[in-house]
């Protein structure tokens, strides 16, 4: 298995994309501590995992509190005397609108969320990878040049995540730990039935693909378990494209 004998940190673990991944990583023979405001959402996630033999323990965290965090880090340490992977998938409260509608408050609202956090988050794992000298830092969103009109700061939130990842992979890489983006151009999967415009975000995702697919959640699962294990120990300070073309590096 890619990930045996492996201690992973997920938040954000009770969403669609944090729990495809916890399930992944726990398939591939993770020890994995999924983490979230909600309980409910992660007691779902770590049930099916456990019902699949899988090892999965829950913490409700709030990924913005610096206390929370670093308590929350060190218990898992103290724990399972390491971690090996932590991955921030959780939400960053965008309100997409033009930016000529959109108040200074919402414009900033996901760009300080997804900062703060995935700033947070990071730190407390380095401080421990550094003294085993290992450990892999992943994200998810990515940047690049592609976007489209309406979206406040949330396209902004995400490049801004990704110089905070180049920044992190410059100075953690001397301690062999890794950092990198997984980047997807939307799971259909994720949009609730009863979405606002949920086809037609759908037809875009689709009609943008060059592969007559597009990316699923167990994709994203999987590529997540490769980049995370020892068979990916090259790549760092890089976005893996996981668009079936749609973005275009």
């Amino acid at each position: 298995m890619l990930l045996e004998n492996k201690v992973a940190v997920i938040y954000g673990a009770g969403g669609h994309i944090g729990g495809a991944v916890a399930r992944a990583f726990a398939r591939e023979g993770a020890r994995v501590f999924l983490a979230s405001r909600t309980g409910a959402k992660l007691d779902r996630v770590a049930g099916a995992i456990r019902a699949d033999g899988g090892a999965a323990d829950t913490a409700v965290v709030d990924a913005l509190d610096e206390r929370a965090v670093n308590e929350f880090v060190d218990a898992v340490v103290a724990r399972a005397a390491c971690i090996d992977i932590s991955f921030n998938v959780i939400s960053y409260g965008d309100v997409q609108a033009p930016l000529i509608d959109i108040s200074l408050e919402d414009f900033l609202q996901p760009i300080e969320i997804a900062t703060q956090t995935h700033f947070l988050t990071t730190r407390a794992a380095a401080r421990h990878m550094i003294a085993r000298g290992s450990g892999v830092i992943l994200a998810f969103g990515g940047d690049g040049p592609q976007t489209l009109p309406g979206l406040g700061g949330f396209k902004v939130a995400f490049d801004a995540v990704e110089s905070l990842r180049r920044q992190w992979a410059c100075e953690l890489g001397r301690h062999g730990i890794r950092v990198v983006t997984l980047k997807t151009a939307g799971v259909a999967e994720t949009l609730p039935d009863d979405f606002a415009g949920r086809d037609a975000i759908i037809a875009q995702i689709q009609g943008a693909a060059l592969l007559n697919r597009t990316a699923t959640l167990a994709d994203v699962g999987n590529v997540a378990a490769f980049v995370a294990s020892d068979l990916a120990r090259t790549m760092t300070a890089t976005e893996v494209n996981i668009s079936c073309g749609a973005l275009m590096d």
